[in-house]
C-alpha cells in the first residue's frame, strides 16, 4: 500500500508561534492514516544571535550569504535550539518525533550554490530518501533541520527551507506539502481563498492581493508542483491544520487531472 506521506514546512517566522491545536493537527494527520515528514527554518532566530554574537551577515537576493562564522550559528540555532524545541512540542503531544539535520546519514547532501556570492549556501543534489524512510517505518516523524553535508562528506551547506522541503518532498514522491505560515492561508478581500491555480496566483501578484513575504512563498508551492506533488497548501501556524478530518488553508492545484 502505498504511503501517505505528507512534508509539512514550517517557517521560522512561524515556529515560535506555533500552537497547540497546531500540533494536535499533527496528531489528528497520524490518526487519519498519513505519515508526516517535517522540516523547519528559523530565520529570526539566526538573525538574532548573530546580532547578539556582533556577527556580521548580509542578505543576497532573499537568501542569507553564509560565511564560515555565519555557518556556525546556522547549524547551532536550527539543528540545536529550533529543531529540538519542536521535537519536544510534538512529544508533548503524544507524536513520536525524531530530530535530525540533513548531514545526519547524508540526509541531504549538496553543493554551493553560489559560493562568491552565497558563499556556504547550498544547493540539494541528493536526498537519502531510504534513511527517511527507514525512521518512518519505525513510527517517528522526522523533524528535519535544512543544513546539508557536501558532497566530499567535509563541508557543511545552509539550505533554504522551503527549496529542503520540495526536494524531500520529490525525494520521497509525496503528493501533499504544506507551507505553514502566520497567516491562515491566501486572503482575497480579507475572505480565505479555498482553492486556486498557479495562473491565479501569478495574476494575484500582478494586481497587488500577494505582496511581501506571502510572494516567495507562493513562487515555491508553484514550484513544488513541477515536481511529484499533486497538491499544495497554505495554512496557519495558529490553529489547528484539520478541521472536520480536512486540512484548513489554501489549496493550490494544477488544474490538470482534477476532478471537479
Amino acid at each position: 500500500m502505498m504511503e501517505e506521506l505528507i512534508v509539512i514546512k514550517c517557517g521560522g517566522s512561524t515556529v515560535e508561534s506555533l500552537s497547540d491545536d497546531f500540533f494536535k493537527g499533527i496528531k489528528a494527520l497520524q490518526q487519519q492514516g498519513k505519515k508526516p515528514v517535517i522540516v523547519h527554518g528559523g530565520g529570526p532566530r539566526i538573525k538574532k544571535m548573530l546580532t547578539a554574537l556582533h556577527i556580521q551577515s548580509e542578505m543576497v537576493n532573499g537568501l542569507r550569504k553564509t560565511t564560515p562564522e555565519v555557518m556556525t550559528v546556522v547549524e547551532m540555532v536550527l539543528s540545536g535550539n529550533v529543531n529540538k524545541e519542536l521535537v519536544r512540542k510534538l512529544q508533548k503531544h503524544g507524536v513520536y518525533a525524531f530530530g535530525v539535520t540533513g548531514c545526519d546519514g547524508l540526509l541531504l547532501q549538496a553543493k554551493a550554490k553560489d559560493l562568491p556570492a552565497l558563499g556556504l549556501v547550498g544547493e540539494i543534489v541528493k536526498v537519502n530518501d531510504t534513511f527517511l524512510h527507514n525512521m518512518i517505518d519505525l513510527g517517528a516523524v522526522p523533524v528535519i533541520s535544512p543544513i546539508a553535508a557536501g558532497m566530499d562528506g567535509e563541508d557543511c551547506y545552509n539550505i533554504n527551507a522551503d527549496t529542503a522541503a520540495s526536494a524531500i518532498a520529490n525525494a520521497l514522491e509525496a503528493k501533499q506539502i504544506l507551507f505553514v505560515t502566520d497567516v491562515p492561508g491566501i486572503l482575497k478581500d480579507n475572505q480565505l481563498l479555498s482553492e486556486v491555480t498557479p495562473k491565479e496566483l501569478v495574476n494575484f501578484i500582478h494586481d497587488g492581493t500577494i505582496t511581501g513575504g506571502m510572494i516567495p512563498k507562493v513562487h515555491a508551492a508553484m514550484e513544488s508542483l513541477q515536481g511529484e506533488a499533486e497538491e499544495i497548501m497554505i495554512v496557519s501556524g495558529h490553529a489547528n491544520i484539520v478541521g472536520d478530518g480536512h486540512i484548513i488553508g489554501t489549496k493550490i492545484r494544477n488544474t490538470v487531472g482534477v476532478i471537479q
